[in-house]
């Protein structure tokens, strides 16, 4: 006989659930708000149970740790964030489908958490959708796990005077791990999620490829995710619109159907990341804006508040628009100087090609336009010889290199300079 226990509190409300547990069934339950008698059910059954919200976290919380399932073929685990991309991706995966939620770390100290797609209220959201359709939901609670693996990495980064992309380290590292996981602990040979790209053969390999919907397309935040587990991995969307998606949500009743979409870097909870650094350690000491000639023009409050590129925020007056060239951490300088001084030819990162690439199409930012490129393989990523300057090339940002539509390769950029 096994106990599980779970609770949950909003504000002064509090509902706590108490579960015993023998061979996989609910032998007996003291879960008082939730709409049925558990007694006799598993526990990926109980997972489907509604109720009253308070009582139904608190089972949720009591089912996660514990709950598996034997290997069902039709099963597919659908990661559910409470928006109208996963609702219908849920809505496509069948009688079978059992939603997934990752509550991860947010600040509580930004203005929005709310939009985060890892909020309680997202949570909530997510779990209404599932039970609606009779589905289980299951929530896993990562925060300290995410803080670790994303949050901290993300204001070491700027410590370093590199401009890191938070959403690359959590797709194409930390949420799928976790998420193929927990396919494999309740059964499901498939996760389904509602991201924006495709999975295509390219060469005799599955490998990740650019969504139908370009406006949407999210190729480059999956740039990362291992060739390996493409098998595994079901992006229903890839060829849609985000028009038709919400049409699709909307025909079916979704409640989910007019969602605004949720927030990038969710761990920022709505506030600038200055802010958040600001509050996370990055002190705000005074120090100098000098030209390339070493020569001071300025001053600033944090070199870790610029980033190649960035025009506003200098505060320098000049013949021509100036921009940060770069950060010297160790001694607190940013470099500023013209555009024509922001032009890079070659690029190295440190990463993986997943198929032979000569010629590329490399998107070396997520809001940058792609250039073409040739590619030298090194011993820890590759280099790329740009076919024209790009501007703003940023170290710990991600580089993904493209034949056609198709992600032939990811790094993250180490260095940056003129041939």
């Amino acid at each position: 006989m096994v106990e599980l226990i779970g609770d949950s509190a909003r504000g002064e409300e509090y509902a706590l659930v108490r579960l015993r547990v023998h061979d996989g069934r609910i032998v007996d339950a003291d879960a008082a708000g939730v709409a049925e008698d558990l007694r006799g059910l598993t526990l990926l059954e109980a997972a489907a149970v509604g109720g009253e919200v308070l009582p139904v976290d608190a089972l949720a919380n009591a089912l996660a740790p514990a709950v598996r399932a034997a290997f069902d073929e039709r099963r597919v685990a659908v990661a559910m964030s409470g928006g109208v991309d996963s609702a219908v991706t849920l809505l496509r995966s069948g009688d079978h489908a059992v939603g997934v939620t990752l509550r991860l770390w947010l600040d509580p100290n930004g203005p929005d958490a709310d939009r985060a797609c890892c909020s309680p209220s997202a949570v909530i959201a997510a779990r209404a959708t599932c039970h609606g359709l009779g589905l289980p939901h299951v929530t896993l609670d990562l925060r300290e796990a995410f803080r670790r693996a994303v949050v901290t990495p993300f204001v070491r980064g700027y410590a370093r005077g590199e401009t890191p992309n938070p959403c690359i380290r959590c797709n194409g590292g930390f949420r799928f791990a976790e998420l193929l996981s927990f396919a494999r602990r309740v059964g499901a040979p498939r996760l389904a999620t509602g991201h924006y790209a495709r999975i295509v053969e390219h060469d005799g390999r599955l490998l990740l490829a650019r969504a139908v919907d370009e406006s949407k397309d999210q190729s480059y935040m999956l740039a990362r995710l291992d060739p390996r587990h493409l098998d595994r991995i079901w992006f229903p969307l890839g060829d849609q619109s985000k028009t038709e998606t919400r049409a699709q949500a909307a025909a079916a009743g979704l409640a989910a159907a007019n969602r605004a979409d949720s927030q990038e870097a969710c761990f920022l909870a709505g506030d600038d990341y200055r802010a958040f650094l600001s509050r996370h350690g990055l002190p705000a000491e005074r120090g100098a804006l000098v030209d390339a000639s070493g020569a001071t023009v300025g001053t600033h409050d944090g070199f870790w508040r610029f980033t190649p590129g960035q025009r506003r925020g200098l505060g320098v007056s000049a013949a021509e628009p100036l921009y940060a060239l770069g950060t010297d951490p160790g001694t607190n300088t940013v470099v500023v100087g013209p555009r024509a001084a922001l032009a890079r030819t070659r690029v190295s990162a440190r990463g993986r090609l997943y198929a032979p690439a000569a010629h590329v199409t490399a998107k070396l930012r997520y809001r940058s336009p792609a250039v073409g490129a040739r590619v030298e393989k090194t011993a820890r990523g590759f280099r790329l010889h740009l076919d024209e300057p790009a501007y703003g090339v940023a170290r710990g940002q991600a580089a993904v290199l493209y034949d056609g539509d198709v992600v032939v390769g990811s790094g993250l950029i180490s260095s940056a300079g003129s041939d």
